[in-house]
This record gives structure tokens, C-alpha cells and sequence, in this order.
């Protein structure tokens, strides 16, 4: 065997190497090209995922808050009708006059004088344009005098000393009670809900 031989042997021997490692190295890009590209889809899908997610999210969130926003502003609206009728029973209430009024005024004195004995001395306060009606009426009740002003729109408010009770029997004091135990069905009726 020649020198010549055995370096051509050698070459092939290596040519034949070399084609194998590239073989190996084109396979092995591919399986890394392949894979790579299969890890870009998936990251890719899941991206496209959290994206969807992120914009689903936002917009119920959007949608949330304008409807929190309308519910404040539907709540704000009827806050201020319900208002609007308070004053309204409130300005009625004022403007009572002749027998109502003093049918109305007879029926709290005679409400709040059960609190009190026989032989008391009583002072009824009253709304200052009602200081006449006050004095006509006291003068059916024994020990009963008029006293002067009390902020109201009218009733009166009763106290004696001897007994140390008050009575507030105002058109003021009944209206809130009547208000707070009928809100729910004053708001039903006012909104029909």
C-alpha cells in the first residue's frame, strides 16, 4: 500500500466524517429550528391568550365602573326627588291653617298631655305663628300655659318641671318618624320598582 493510498484513504475516511458531522449538524439545526419555532408559536398563543384575557379583563372592569357610575348617579337622582317631596310635605305641613291646623294642634297637645298629671304645671311651646292658636286652645286646659317660640312647623312640645318630662309632639318630630318608617315604600311608590 502506498503512501498516496493511505492519504486518500484518509481523506475519504474524513471526507466521509465530515459529511456525517454536517449531516448531524443540519439535523440538529433543524430539531433546534424546529423547536425554537414550536416554542415562538406557543409563546406567541399564549401572549395572544393573555392579551384576549387583559382586554376581556379591562372591559368588565370598564363595564363595571360605568355601571357603578350610572347606579351612583340613578341613587344621587333619587336622593334628591325624595328631598324635593320631604320639602314639599314639609312646605304643606307649614302652610295648614284655620280647623286643620287646630284640629291637627289639639290632637298632639291632647297626645303628649297623657304624660303628664293632674295639677302639673305645664308649658306648651309652639310655632311662633301659631302663639295665638296655642293661647286660644290652652285656655280649655287647666295648668296649661303657653311658654313661647319653638322652631317647628308646627305641633307643639310639652314639659313640666314637676314631672321633668318633655314631649316633643311636632308636625317636625312626627313627619321624621313617619319618613324613616316608610322610606322604603315612599322610594317604591315615587319609583315603581
Amino acid at each position: 500500500m502506498s503512501l498516496d493510498t493511505v492519504v486518500e484513504d484518509i481523506r475519504e475516511e474524513a471526507h466521509a466524517r465530515a459529511e456525517e458531522i454536517r449531516a448531524e449538524g443540519d439535523a440538529r439545526a433543524e430539531e433546534i429550528e424546529a423547536a425554537a419555532d414550536a416554542d415562538a408559536e406557543e409563546i406567541l398563543e399564549s401572549a395572544e391568550g393573555t392579551v384576549e384575557r387583559e382586554i376581556e379583563q379591562l372591559r368588565e372592569q370598564r363595564l363595571s365602573s360605568a355601571k357603578l357610575e350610572a347606579k351612583q348617579h340613578r341613587l344621587e337622582a333619587r336622593r334628591d326627588v325624595l328631598t324635593q317631596v320631604r320639602d314639599q310635605v314639609e312646605d304643606e305641613l307649614a302652610a295648614l291653617d284655620g280647623d286643620t291646623r287646630e284640629e291637627l294642634t289639639r290632637t298632639l297637645l291632647d297626645a303628649a298631655s297623657v304624660e303628664f298629671d293632674d295639677g302639673d304645671e305645664v308649658r306648651v311651646y309652639g310655632r311662633d305663628d301659631d302663639a295665638d292658636l296655642l293661647t286660644a286652645i290652652l285656655a280649655d286646659y287647666d295648668g296649661y300655659e303657653y311658654a313661647g317660640e319653638y322652631d317647628c312647623l308646627g305641633g307643639v312640645v310639652v314639659e313640666s318641671d314637676h314631672s321633668r318630662v318633655r314631649v316633643n309632639n311636632t308636625f317636625d318630630s312626627l313627619l321624621e318618624s313617619v319618613w324613616e318608617e316608610n322610606l322604603r315604600e315612599i322610594s317604591n311608590r315615587l319609583f315603581e320598582q
